[in-house]
């Protein structure tokens, strides 16, 4: 059985792509990391397993606390990291849902083949940067008003299908369908809503990013079956 060692983290492989974490002492669940031998090197050069150690231990955790691939070193909780609360005895932690709230990553496919884009990287990444609105207070792609900036907050993607912004798939695409019934813009501060009405649809600053890959393999593994 292969094991590694990372400080005072010893983790055990349990499948091809999968290492866990052990739970010890106080912790209340184990930790898996996915990641390849390599990854597994980077992930473990700072202090990401420590943090995801640390995050087994919030109150109603359940099983696993988990590192994806891109595992790096956070506050509190690994960026990376993912773990899911008892809605009746867990927590919810700043630090696991990121302290930009709201902030989430979409992948979208796109029609290019990788020899469209080979050798015009730079004039893509131009294009991108030139058509995609970011940085702190760098404007968005529409200007809205106080009214309008409630109905985004309220009706989320529906909003953007219904201006243009989005089609119909991405509707099905996101969790929830991209809105909760529940959302009440009415508690959120009128400060808030006067920094983002000029900000719809900006990358924003920070880390925050947007890239372009191209997926050369495909590795499946185990994925755990939450409990607790």
């Amino acid at each position: 059985m292969t094991t590694r060692q990372f400080g005072d983290i010893t983790l055990e492989q349990v499948d091809e792509y999968v290492w866990e974490l052990e739970k010890h002492g106080e912790m209340n669940v184990p930790a898996r990391v996915f990641a390849s031998e390599e990854l597994l090197e980077q992930i473990g050069d700072d202090k990401t397993l420590s943090q995801l150690r640390n995050a087994t231990h919030l109150p109603g955790i359940a099983n696993y606390a988990l590192c994806m691939p891109d595992g790096h070193q956070g506050y509190g909780f690994p960026v990376g990291g993912v773990g899911a609360t008892d809605v009746e005895t867990g927590c919810i932690s700043p630090g696991s849902v990121g302290y930009d709230i709201n902030c989430g990553v979409r992948m979208v496919r796109t029609d290019l083949s990788y020899e469209d884009v080979q050798g015009r990287e730079q004039e893509l990444v131009d294009a991108l940067f030139d058509g995609v609105p970011s940085g702190l207070g760098g404007g968005g792609v529409v200007e809205t008003s106080k009214g309008e900036v409630e109905r985004i907050l309220e009706e989320g993607v529906k909003w953007a299908l219904e201006k243009g912004y989005a089609v119909p798939e991405d509707l099905t695409h996101c969790e929830d369908e991209g809105f909760r019934p529940e959302a009440d813009a009415s508690a959120v501060s009128q400060k808030a809503k006067d920094r983002g009405k000029n900000q719809v649809g900006s990358l924003g600053s920070g880390n925050h990013f947007l890239e372009v890959q191209r997926v050369t393999d495909v590795f499946r593994g185990t994925w755990p079956t939450p409990t607790g």
